[in-house]
């Protein structure tokens, strides 16, 4: 059987219009044409990159931080020598703030040199409130 040159040249042409009319799909003509809100918006986006954080981080010496909530609501609770305490906290950008002890303050993730603190160095995976305070999963 010969197989001709020819259609060994649109092949390549041939599966890209396939792919792109699968992927693309069919219009319909009849939707409406009002704009849809984006899933991917800075609130939308941010809220879930911070629910990623829910749950319990270590710090050094009994000291842990506890993140609760979700989708840009949070309840942090940060235990220190003193006994722990827990704040209101809100997705802001890439960042969750509250207020604490009328200090306003923001968690952020980093990594372990970034929090300020020898024993959390070797770290890769911390969340930081300041420079010499930060939580880190293994």
């Amino acid at each position: 059987m010969r197989v001709s040159t020819m259609n060994l040249r649109f092949q390549p042409f041939i599966a890209f219009v396939m792919l792109t009319l699968f992927v693309t799909g069919c219009k319909d003509h009849k939707s409406s044409s009002a704009p849809v809100a984006s899933v991917s918006s800075p609130n939308a986006s941010s809220a879930h990159a911070a629910d990623k954080w829910l749950g319990k981080w270590a710090g050094p010496e009994g000291t842990f931080l506890l993140l609760a909530g979700g989708r840009g609501k949070y309840e942090v609770t940060i235990q220190n020598l003193d006994g722990p305490q827990t704040f209101k906290g809100l997705a802001v950008g890439d960042q969750i703030r509250f207020e604490r002890n009328g200090v306003k303050e923001h968690l952020r993730a980093t990594s372990g040199v970034e929090t300020g603190m020898k024993w959390l160095s070797e770290k890769a995976n911390c969340l930081s409130v300041r420079v010499g305070e930060g939580y880190c999963r293994d």
